[in-house]
């Protein structure tokens, strides 16, 4: 691989209100290792304004043609749920590093196809939690033995989307068949963040209810059934035989929070975060009753340059996945979580489904 910058292309980088332009493009723009070489969406006049926007050197109105681009070394896919499978296959096949968002597919067919597709190959996936800086420290201070062997972990977080209202653009997300909701978004974050602190949970009891079964639609004036659950209670065991009790909650628009508290043998650690969409988005704190070093400055900040003040520090734990992508490119490893660990943590959220349904407590497989 040579030292020039890797080109990245992203689908779905529009310049009006896209996670991609809150959080992927200032990510991008932070590394010198990195460009933003071209952006797409479904229609050439919006792919020309977003390139405007954030510097992009070329615009594509089909995202197919991004991705047929000999020039792109890296494609994103920062789209609408149900169009990940077709475009990631795609960019597959043409031979590019992929990082797409999460949840992988919207089934676990899918998700699987993907996984299987992307063997031996660079990819990414958007479970950025796991790469905040302060919860990397956490990982190194609980692998050196510092609190001693851990016993358990308590969670609570909370997102202030799916609750009672909605604009009819997001409306999707309340429905089961888009794959994008609830469980397979901020609880599957959540836990993802568990397993990286704790190992791989291996057995989970959980309750799911559904707190908001009918939802305005604000921007039209309609009801809208909610068909997925919004409220989760579950307790876990991790392979490091640690016990772990969580609760997410959805629709919070005040005092938003995420703690995980782990305390072990000889000591105690706090990890924490206020951001309104959850502990994915934004920095997270971490406390400890034993001493450790600060956690690294992340390699990129801020918000993109059209996103609402709202988005500030989305960039963070996304830039710290593309920085692990282009360590792994540069030197021909595979650290960076990619598509299996996506079909992972897809069997690990329908282990919640299956026990929430059944009542009775389920293991997770590999």
């Amino acid at each position: 691989m040579s030292n020039r910058p890797l080109r990245v292309g992203i689908i779905g980088a529009d310049a009006q209100a896209s996670w991609a332009g809150a959080s992927h493009v200032p990510a991008l723009a932070a590394q010198p290792s990195l460009v933003l070489a071209a952006v797409a969406t479904r229609r050439d006049a919006s792919a020309q304004a977003a390139a405007a926007a954030f510097g992009a050197e070329r615009a594509y109105g089909d995202p197919l043609a991004l991705i047929a681009d000999d020039s792109i070394d890296v494609v994103t896919v920062a789209v609408k749920v149900p169009d990940h499978h077709a475009l990631v296959m795609a960019a597959l096949a043409a031979n590019k590093a992929v990082y797409c968002e999460a949840p992988l597919g919207a089934t676990l067919q899918e998700t699987d196809a993907m996984a299987a597709a992307a063997a031996g190959r660079h990819t990414a996936i958007g479970l950025q939690g796991r790469h905040n800086p302060s919860v990397r420290r956490a990982i190194a201070l609980i692998a050196s033995g510092a609190i001693g062997h851990v016993l358990s972990a308590q969670v609570r977080a909370t997102t202030f989307g799916f609750g009672p209202t909605t604009l009819s653009r997001y409306d999707y997300f309340n429905k089961r068949a888009s794959g994008a909701s609830f469980l397979t978004i901020t609880v599957a974050h959540v836990l993802d963040i568990i397993e990286a602190l704790l190992g791989g949970i291996v057995e989970v009891d959980a309750r799911t209810r559904t707190v908001w079964p009918q939802i305005a639609v604000v921007d039209t004036g309609a009801a809208s059934a909610r068909e997925i659950p919004d409220h989760v209670d579950l307790i876990a065991a991790t392979a490091r035989d640690a016990s772990v009790s969580v609760q997410v909650l959805a629709g919070v628009e005040h005092d938003p929070h995420f703690v995980i508290e782990v305390r072990g043998s000889a000591g105690s650690l706090r990890l924490s975060g206020h951001h309104p969409a959850g502990a994915q988005v934004g920095d997270l704190a971490l406390t400890a009753s034993v001493p450790f070093d600060r956690p690294d400055a992340p390699v990129a900040d801020g918000v993109g340059p059209t996103a609402a003040a709202f988005w500030n520090g989305a960039a963070i734990n996304v830039g710290e996945v593309y920085a692990s992508l282009a360590r792994d490119i540069a030197a021909g490893t595979f650290h960076t979580p990619g598509f299996a660990h996506a079909a992972h943590n897809r069997r690990l959220i329908a282990a919640v489904e299956r026990a929430a349904d059944t009542g009775m407590r389920q293991r997770v497989y590999a």
